[in-house]
């Protein structure tokens, strides 16, 4: 049997499509929106083939679902784990310097692989910040300035937020399949 992308099944608590309540706390909130976006970009991806989410569809773009999850996978250790935390760790796809984060070197082939690194990514940068303070800040030198974990998450969900629109597209191109969530209240 191939392997396809996984169905997701969406976080929900008391019956709130989006899990992200709209009177709790800051980081509460903010882990919500990030968790949702995730979701999201999975969700574009879910029943796909690894040939249907390696192909593009938007020419002469080079974009691709699989290659949006790769990138997704770069910048989230990229931001959590190598930046705020520390790690001295290498990328997760791509060589230092390449440039592309994860978007090229796309491989039907590597996308069960490809999406389990997601995953995986995802997870120890939860760990990564687990008891960590909104307040707690890093040099970020590339830009000469001091930002805070608030900010990471921020950066995060702007990122997932653009690139879901892209799988959007990408989705809708590959095979017709459209979908829109429901917003908060």
């Amino acid at each position: 049997m191939t392997w396809t992308a996984p169905r997701i099944e969406r976080t929900t608590a008391d019956g709130d499509q989006l899990n992200v309540p709209s009177d709790a706390d800051e980081r509460v909130m903010l882990e919500g929106w990030l968790r949702w976006h995730r979701e999201t970009l999975l969700t574009k991806c879910a029943g796909l083939t690894p040939a249907q989410l390696a192909r593009t569809t938007a020419e002469p773009s080079g974009l691709t679902l699989l290659g949006l999850v790769r990138h997704m996978a770069e910048i989230e250790r990229w931001w959590f784990r190598r930046s705020f935390a520390g790690e001295p760790i290498g990328d997760v796809f791509t060589g230092p310097g390449d440039g592309d984060e994860g978007i090229e070197g796309v491989e039907a082939a590597h996308a069960e692989r490809d999406f389990a690194a997601f995953r995986a990514e995802i997870e120890a940068c939860g760990a990564a910040v687990a008891g960590r303070g909104l307040d707690e800040t890093f040099a970020y030198a590339s830009r000469g300035r001091i930002v805070s974990l608030r900010w990471v998450y921020l950066v995060m969900i702007q990122e997932y937020a653009r690139h879901n629109g892209h799988a959007d597209l990408l989705r809708e191109r590959t095979d017709g399949a459209t979908g829109d969530y429901p917003a908060p209240e």
